[in-house]
């Protein structure tokens, strides 16, 4: 049956308009961002397809295009829109969580918490400071397994040296939920501290975030 041969009280749209969003299931929220269903389908089946699939919506909001696209009646389009939802909440919660100066590692770990903890590859960002500690701008340097020759000075540097950043934070998660420092990621550290110095833009910290808490390497030497 389509969602418009239903009664108004079981359509997701009508029941918006006339309750609010707060009475609405997950499955009808869902069905109102994907607007149709398909051959055989109503939006409402297609919506309770996707939420048996996954189990949660978290799982949902971080998977990929090419595992929404797995699910029947999600195309291209319909998966683009479900991420570009998630992608604005989590826009959202990090303006809401703003750290505007960093005081200290717990910090870090709360402004790169949310985005990184369900990430299945690995993340390499650089946050950048004035001398104040303030933050300047963020940067994505890497993706996937982290080695050496993929995070060379340069890439690390030239960001901060545009952005005339005084300091310096490393940030990677671990997608195993072990925020312990690899032989290689203590290694990395140490060289571009070394390199830091030499320019003038020295590491304040280097943090490795897994689901539930972190590493920091200041303090746990």
């Amino acid at each position: 049956m389509k969602i418009k041969d239903l009664p108004d009280s079981s359509q997701p749209r009508k029941r918006f308009l006339k309750f609010g969003p707060e009475a609405l299931s997950d499955a009808e929220l869902l069905a109102i961002i994907l607007r149709t269903g398909n051959k055989g389908e109503n939006v409402m089946e297609v919506s309770n397809h996707l939420i048996s699939n996954f189990g949660q919506l978290s799982k949902i909001f971080n998977s990929s295009i090419s595992e929404l696209h797995k699910i029947k009646g999600i195309g291209e389009s319909k998966a683009m829109e479900i991420l570009a939802i998630a992608e604005l909440n989590k826009r959202v919660e990090q303006e809401k969580n703003a750290i505007k100066k960093i005081t200290c590692a717990e910090d870090v770990f709360k402004y790169f918490h949310r985005r990184l903890k369900d990430k299945k590859q690995e993340h390499f960002y650089i946050l950048m400071l004035n001398n104040k500690n303030q933050i300047i701008k963020e940067e994505e340097i890497s993706k996937g397994i982290l080695d050496a020759s993929i995070v060379h000075p340069r890439e690390i540097f030239n960001p901060a040296i545009k952005n005339s950043a005084s300091k310096i934070i490393l940030i990677h998660n671990h997608p195993s939920g072990d925020p312990t420092p690899s032989q290689e990621d203590l290694e990395i550290t140490e060289k571009l501290q070394k390199a830091g110095d030499e320019i003038g833009i020295s590491i304040l910290d280097s943090l490795i975030i897994s689901k539930d808490n972190f590493w920091s390497w200041v303090e746990k030497k």
